[in-house]
């Protein structure tokens, strides 16, 4: 761990200066590595989170121990489950993964509180954290209740793309398969579909997009 003095100039351009000073006079650095578990179900928050650098996928288990994929988080934006957590004392539901390698800047307990009372552009980043989470948890269930697979497949290839800005992405389909709950072989079959329509092409644990 290392403690950090200043924050990367173009992250949090909507927090204030007396709030960007207090996120640097109090705030941890911390790593982790591509793969790692962040946060895991049953584990205590303590302390708040906003990702600086890299990207990680937050799950929801369940007793078979299954996961589902219900949103991604990039640098600049804050989990919106450890700042509720933490001040309600409870335990996480969920499961967070660093997809990349990941430099998170964890904040102490109260911190947050402090920030609410006395600053009002932590006021409104928390709430707009808060906003962002909760319409991607709308579009997952619109995506459930609304869409085929096949479909569901494409939106989450697209939006790989946007995040990674590149038309090939290392993934595997085991990979593809658990974020979108579904098993290995249907998601092959349906890539595989799409590879003989031209719209992408199928490599060694990687998958070039054509004409999404």
């Amino acid at each position: 761990m290392q403690t950090t003095t200043l924050l990367p100039s173009h992250l949090l351009p909507q927090l204030d200066s007396a709030a960007r000073q207090a996120l640097a006079d109090n705030g941890i650095i911390k790593k982790f590595k591509a793969g790692e578990y962040i946060v895991d179900a049953g584990q205590y928050f303590r302390s708040t989170m906003i990702i600086l650098e890299g990207q990680l996928k937050v799950y929801r288990p369940d007793e078979e121990g299954r996961e589902f994929l219900l949103y991604v988080l990039d640098a600049g934006q804050a989990c919106a489950l450890s700042m509720i957590c933490e001040v309600r004392n409870e335990k996480s539901e969920l499961q967070a993964v660093a997809q990349t390698p990941v430099t998170m800047l964890m904040l102490p307990l109260g911190l947050m509180d402090q920030l609410m009372i006395e600053n009002r552009s932590w006021y409104h980043f928390v709430l707009s954290s808060y906003r962002e989470r909760f319409e991607e948890l709308l579009q997952v269930v619109d995506q459930i209740a609304f869409q085929a697979l096949d479909e569901r497949l494409i939106d989450y290839l697209k939006k790989s793309q946007k995040q990674v800005q590149h038309n090939i992405l290392h993934i595997t389909h085991e990979a593809i398969a658990r974020d979108l709950n579904s098993s290995r072989v249907v998601i092959s079959r349906l890539l595989k579909q799409l590879e003989r329509k031209g719209r992408l092409k199928l490599q060694r644990n990687a998958i070039e997009l054509l004409q999404l």
